[in-house]
């Protein structure tokens, strides 16, 4: 039976939805010449873009196909861009394929609004147990697992094994490291030559709101509608520290704040910072695109008040809830998501995977890449943030929260001017 649908997705769709549908894709159909009754094939809605994880999954697509002659599966390259307006009109129109690659962050709106199915019963038991309950979190709504979380990002620290040496400063080899170490860190390698850090904030909110969960900074409580906003000392303690290295310590170079993540490796590989902040995902691309000889090293995961704790915010994969086929979708996700193929799909997209057993297999594809082992290391405190569950988070994340930490990281608005922009752009948005 269909679930009444909500209106928060609806709302934004406009007369797009009108235009559009036409060039929307369909869901599940049984070919004629597929034997008795005909195959099933399945629509499935892929995002992956890099080339080598694009092999990857028609790879194991393949092979399903081959093992699986009455369950086939079809492939519809999608890219990121545009994906969130692009369901919408999926959704309203009937068009939706049948299984759904996105994120969490972003496809909880459509569960809420009664799109998804729950496959909290049909998710394979030893995968359900081998992804921690913080993770499932992330995907779970209103008591209903409606997405297999696949791999994630964490943010790491990079450093330039070579400055760290000229200024006597030790890597660090814990399980984790504090932001009172990195900060010494970052003092201690800024020379009249290079700066100790360089950080890509030209959009701040993921990294601030993921990384405030070290210090039990959750900004939001309650669900949905209801969800309430505390911008406390717990949420200000990430913007904090880096406006201090950058305007007290004078040890972070003040164009990388203004810069992408990708933007500031130039400087790392170019000696003008001893160490970089990025998406764990930049293990990989520093391994293969740094300058020969260049020594680097990734450094243990952030460790605030409440611990080494960010916010997981996994690719997902949903199964729609009017396909037709709702029980062979999740079948196909339980082999397409098994170890091995979630290790194959992370390795090639150099991220995390979910699953603890993935991510030993990862740990062996990278056994020559050392950093991979800090970068799995960080999946461990990956946990469901609060935002995850509020409605209009993305419209608040947009136009208050980023220009909002912009101003601040510019050195244009005090700390106390920064939580009242947040509190109160929260209190104009919900209403």
């Amino acid at each position: 039976m269909k679930r009444i649908r909500g209106i928060g997705a609806i709302a934004f769709a406009g007369v797009a939805a009108l235009t559009l549908t036409s060039c929307t894709q369909g869901s599940a159909t049984r070919d004629p010449g597929g034997g008795e009754g005909g195959a099933v094939t399945l629509q499935f809605q892929s995002l992956s873009d890099q080339p080598t994880t694009q092999a990857a999954v028609e790879e194991i697509v393949d092979n399903w196909n081959s093992e699986n002659p009455d369950v086939q599966v079809e492939i519809i390259q999608a890219g990121w861009d545009g994906t969130y307006d692009k369901l919408i009109t999926q959704f309203t129109g009937g068009t939706a394929p049948d299984i759904i690659h996105f994120e969490a962050s972003s496809i909880v709106s459509f569960a809420a609004d009664g799109y998804l199915a729950d496959l909290s019963d049909l998710i394979d038991p030893d995968l359900k147990s081998d992804i921690s309950e913080g993770i499932w979190d992330s995907v779970t709504v209103n008591d209903e697992i409606i997405a297999y979380p696949s791999t994630l990002q964490s943010y790491m620290a990079f450093a330039n094994a070579d400055l760290l040496e000229e200024a006597g400063v030790e890597v660090p080899t814990g399980d984790t490291m504090t932001w009172d170490e990195l900060a010494e860190i970052a003092r201690a390698t800024t020379t009249a030559d290079h700066k100790g850090l360089g950080w890509g904030l030209a959009s701040p909110t993921a990294t601030i709101m993921s990384l405030s969960l070290g210090f039990d900074g959750g900004y939001f409580s309650g669900e949905g509608e209801e969800a309430t906003i505390e911008v406390g000392d717990a949420e200000l303690a990430v913007p904090e520290r880096i406006h201090e290295m950058a305007y007290t310590d004078e040890s972070l170079d003040l164009t990388s704040l203004t810069q992408s993540g990708s933007d500031v490796l130039a400087s790392f590989y170019g000696g003008k910072i001893a160490m970089t902040v990025q998406g764990s995902f930049q293990a990989t691309n520093i391994a293969n695109d740094a300058p020969e000889g260049f020594n680097w090293v990734a450094l243990p995961p952030l460790e605030g008040s409440a611990g080494a704790i960010q916010a997981a915010n996994p690719q997902t994969y949903s199964v729609n809830i009017d396909s037709e086929y709702v029980e062979e979708s999740a079948e196909f996700l339980n082999y397409f998501l098994n170890a091995d193929n979630l290790a194959e799909i992370a390795y090639a997209d150099a991220l995390i995977p979910s699953s603890g057993e993935a991510r030993a297999a990862v740990e062996e594809l990278a056994a020559d890449n050392p950093a991979w082992t800090q970068v799995l290391a960080s999946g461990e405190g990956l946990e469901g943030p609060p935002f995850l569950k509020v409605d209009k988070y993305t419209e608040w994340k947009d136009t208050i929260a980023t220009p909002a930490y912009q101003q601040y990281l510019a050195d244009k608005i005090t700390e106390e001017q920064l939580a009242t922009q947040l509190s109160d752009g929260w209190a104009d948005i919900a209403g």
